[in-house]
C-alpha cells in the first residue's frame, strides 16, 4: 500500500469512524424513545378506554335500579339513558316487564367482572351486550326478583371506546400490526378488549441520517484526497530524484520547494546535489592529474627506505587516482604464511576493519589475485569472494610481487612474496575499469621494486653487521655495541660483563674432519650459545672460533654463572656434524665493567687475559679477570680478524640483545 493510500484510509478512518458511530447512536436512541413513546400512550390509552367502560357501567347500574324501584311501585320500566334493553323478572325467574328489545342471550356482568350471563362467557366471541343485573327486594329483605340493563358490543361502542383513549380498541381479536395491549376483564371492566396504535415512523430520521453521513463521506474524501496529494506528491518527487541521482544523474533538481519540512527536505537535497557536483568535479580532475604524475610517483618510492611510507604513499596515490572509497595492501608474512593487511586506508560500510584483515594464499578474491597473478575487477556480490573479505559495491586487485629478504647462509634468489593492493567503492555510478586496472598495475610495480630496494638496503646493513656462517653479529657490530653498552653502563652507574669463549683444539676438528665438518661444529656452537643467553645479551662471532658474548647489567657472579652455563652446555652434548659425533669443550675468560677496565678495549682485553688463563690452566675451565695480570701468561698473537665486508653503518639507541637470524645447516 502505498504512502498515499495509507494517508487517504488513515483520515477517512478518523473523520468517517467518529460521523458513523454517532448517526448509529442516535438512530439507536430515537428508536428507543418512539418505543418508549408508544409504551406511554398505550398505557394512557388502556386506563382511559377503562375509565369509559366504567361510567357505561354506573348508567347502566343506575337503569337497572330504576327499572328496579318502578317495578316495585308496579310501574313499567323505562329506557335510561346508556342502556338498551330493560328486562324485570320475579324470584322465580319469569320475565315481569321489558323495556327495549330483548336482552341478548350472552352478556358480561359490570358487576361480576365479566362473568357470563345467559350462557356468554367473556372474552368469547359470542358476547354482544355488558350489563348490570339489581336484586328487587321487600322491606324484610326478602328476594322478590331482578332488574337487569344491557348495552350492545357493537361499533358504535367500540369507536367511543377508541375516541376515548386515542388508539384502535377490538373485542377479544389477537394480533395487530402496530404495538399493542391486551386489557382483560375485571372489576369495572367486563369486556375482552385489545388496544392498538401505530408505531412513530422514523424514516425522516433514517433519511436525514443517511443524508448526513453521506455528506461527511464526501467531505472526507475530498479532504483526503487533498491532505493525501499535497502530502505524498512532493515526497515522490523527491524520491524521483534521489533514484536519478542514485543512479549518477547529479544534475537533478527538485523543483516544487515549499516553506514546510518537505520544502527544506528539497532545498537540502538540491544543495546536497550541487556539492556532489563540485566534489565528483574535483575527484576527477585529482584522478587525471595523478595519472599524469606517475613517473614522478616512482621517483618519490625509489627515494625512500621506509616500508611504511611506501606502502602509505602507493596506496593513497591508488586511492585518489581510481576515485576508491577504501583500500587496503596484503603482504604474505612468511612467520604465518598468511596475507596480513599491511596498510589501509577508508572503511567499507558493512565489513569488518580493512586493518584486521587475514587471508590464506588462494582464499576469497585477494587470495586468488596474490596466488595467481592475475588482476580482477568487478561488482559485488561475486561467487569467488570469501566471506572474511570486505564486500563493497566495486572492487579493483592487482598482484604486487615483492623479493623476500635473505638471510644468513640462505640462498640469494629465492621466490617472491605474494601480495595484492585492493580499492573498493569507487566514487560515481561507474565501477572500475581496464584504465584503473592498467593504472593500479604500475602503481604496484612501483610499489615492488621500492620494497625490493629496501630489502636490499636493509641486507646490505644487516650483512655488514653479522657473520654470515653463525648468524651473530660480527666483531665490528661488537665493537659498536660494546661502546654503546658501556656509555649506557657509566651514564647509569651499572656493570657490563665480557665473556670471551674460545673452542677447544678446534684446529685438530679442521683437520680431522675437514672444514666443512668444523663449520657445522661453529654453526652449532653459535645454536647454543643463543640457548643459554638472556633476550638483552647480545653474542658475537670474533673471528675463527672466537665468541664474546655481552651482559648488561651483570656483575662478576652473573658472568661467572653464565660462563660455567655455557661451559656445561657445550660440554655436555657431542655436536653432531654429518656422520660424526664430536666432543667440543670451551675455554672462557669474564671480566666486568668497571671492575676490569674503565674502557671498553680495557674490559674485552682483561676477558682475553682471563680466557688464556683458563687454557693455561688445562682447558675446559671459566675464569674470571684480575685486577693483576699472573705472572709467567704470555698472551699469544691474535690471528687476523674474519673479512666482514664494507664497514658496518653506526647503529643508535639501548641494545635490546636481538640477534640476527640464523640457518641451521644440516649433515
Amino acid at each position: 500500500m502505498t504512502l498515499r493510500a495509507r494517508l487517504t484510509v488513515t483520515f477517512l478512518g478518523v473523520v468517517l469512524g467518529p460521523v458513523l458511530l454517532a448517526a448509529v447512536f442516535v438512530g439507536i436512541t430515537a428508536t428507543e424513545l418512539a418505543r418508549d413513546r408508544a409504551d406511554d400512550r398505550l398505557a394512557a390509552a388502556a386506563s382511559a378506554v377503562r375509565a369509559e367502560l366504567g361510567a357505561r357501567c354506573d348508567r347502566l347500574e343506575s337503569a337497572a335500579t330504576a327499572a328496579a324501584l318502578l317495578a316495585a311501585e308496579g310501574r313499567a320500566p323505562v329506557v335510561a339513558a346508556g342502556a338498551t334493553s330493560i328486562v324485570v323478572v320475579d324470584a322465580s325467574g319469569a320475565v315481569t316487564a321489558v323495556a327495549g328489545p330483548p336482552a341478548p342471550a350472552a352478556w358480561a356482568d359490570c358487576a361480576a367482572g365479566g362473568g357470563g350471563v345467559g350462557g356468554g362467557a367473556p372474552g368469547v366471541g359470542g358476547v354482544t351486550a355488558f350489563g348490570v343485573r339489581v336484586e328487587r327486594r321487600d322491606q324484610a329483605g326478602t328476594l322478590l326478583g331482578y332488574a337487569q340493563a344491557t348495552a350492545p358490543v357493537d361499533d358504535a361502542l367500540l369507536q367511543a371506546l377508541a375516541a376515548a383513549g386515542g388508539v384502535s380498541v377490538r373485542v377479544g381479536g389477537a394480533g395487530s400490526t402496530g404495538l399493542n395491549r391486551h386489557l382483560e376483564p375485571g372489576d369495572g371492566q367486563p369486556l375482552d378488549l385489545l388496544i392498538s396504535t401505530a408505531p412513530t415512523s422514523l424514516n425522516r430520521l433514517y433519511a436525514l441520517l443517511g443524508l448526513v453521513v453521506a455528506a461527511a463521506a464526501v467531505v472526507a474524501l475530498a479532504a483526503a484526497w487533498w491532505l493525501a496529494r499535497s502530502t505524498t506528491r512532493p515526497l515522490a518527487d523527491l524520491a524521483h530524484a534521489a533514484e536519478r541521482v542514485a543512479a549518477g544523474d547529479l544534475n537533478t533538481r527538485v523543483l516544487h520547494v515549499g516553506p514546510d519540512e518537505i520544502g527544506r527536505l528539497g532545498d537540502t537535497f538540491n544543495r546536497m546535489t550541487q556539492e556532489m557536483r563540485g566534489y565528483v568535479r574535483a575527484l576527477t580532475a585529482s584522478r587525471d592529474q595523478l595519472r599524469n604524475h606517475l613517473a614522478l610517483l616512482g621517483d618519490t618510492l625509489s627515494g625512500t627506505h621506509d616500508v611504511a611510507r611506501i606502502l602509505h604513499v602507493t596506496l593513497h596515490s591508488a586511492r585518489s587516482a581510481t576515485g576508491a572509497q577504501a583500500g587496503v595492501v596484503l603482504l604474505l608474512d612468511p612467520a604465518t604464511g598468511m596475507l596480513v593487511a599491511q596498510c589501509a586506508v577508508g572503511a567499507v560500510p558493512g565489513s569488518p576493519a580493512l586493518a584486521g584483515l587475514r587471508l590464506a594464499p588462494g582464499e576469497g578474491l585477494l587470495g586468488m589475485v596474490a596466488d595467481n597473478g592475475v588482476p580482477a575487477c568487478g561488482r559485488f556480490p561475486d561467487p569467488r569472494s570469501s566471506p572474511a573479505e570486505p564486500r563493497g559495491t566495486t572492487f579493483v586487485a592487482v598482484p604486487v610481487a615483492v623479493p623476500e629478504p635473505v638471510t644468513p647462509m640462505e640462498e640469494a634468489m629465492t621466490e617472491p612474496h605474494r601480495g595484492v593492493l585492493a580499492l573498493y567503492d569507487r566514487v560515481g555510478p561507474d565501477g572500475f575499469d581496464e584504465t584503473d586496472v592498467s593504472t593500479l598495475t604500475t602503481f604496484a610495480a612501483q610499489a615492488a621494486i621500492a620494497l625490493d630496494n629496501v630489502r636490499l638496503h636493509e641486507e646490505a646493513q644487516r650483512l655488514s653487521l653479522t657473520d654470515p656462517l653463525t648468524g651473530l653479529f660480527n666483531y665490528r657490530y661488537l665493537r659498536e655495541s660494546l661502546r654503546r653498552e658501556l656509555e649506557r653502563a657509566a651514564r647509569f652507574g651499572r656493570t657490563l660483563a665480557v665473556v670471551a669463549l674460545d673452542l677447544d683444539h678446534f684446529k685438530d676438528v679442521n683437520d680431522t674432519y675437514g672444514h666443512a665438518v668444523g663449520d657445522l661444529v661453529l654453526v652449532e656452537i653459535g645454536r647454543r650459545i643463543r640457548a643459554v643467553t638472556r633476550e638483552v645479551d647480545v653474542a658475537f662471532r670474533r673471528g675463527g672460533e672466537e665468541f664474546v658474548v655481552l651482559l648488561p647489567e651483570t656483575d662478576t657472579a652473573g658472568g661467572s654463572a653464565l660462563a660455567r652455563r655455557l661451559a656445561t652446555e657445550v660440554r655436555g652434548t657431542p655436536v653432531r656434524a654429518r656422520d660424526h659425533m664430536i666432543n667440543v669443550t670451551v675455554s672462557i675468560g669474564v671480566a666486568v665493567y668497571p671492575e676490569h677496565g674503565a674502557t671498553g678495549p680495557a674490559v674485552l682485553e682483561a676477558a682475553d687475559i682471563a680466557l688464556y688463563a683458563a687454557k693455561a690452566a688445562g682447558r675446559d675451565a671459566c675464569r674470571t679477570a684480575d685486577a693483576r695480570r699472573p705472572p709467567g701468561l704470555a698472551i699469544p698473537a691474535r690471528r687476523p680478524e674474519v673479512p666482514v665486508g664494507d664497514p658496518a653503518v653506526p647503529v643508535t639507541g639501548v641494545s635490546r640483545g636481538v640477534q640476527p637470524a640464523q640457518r641451521v645447516l644440516g649433515g
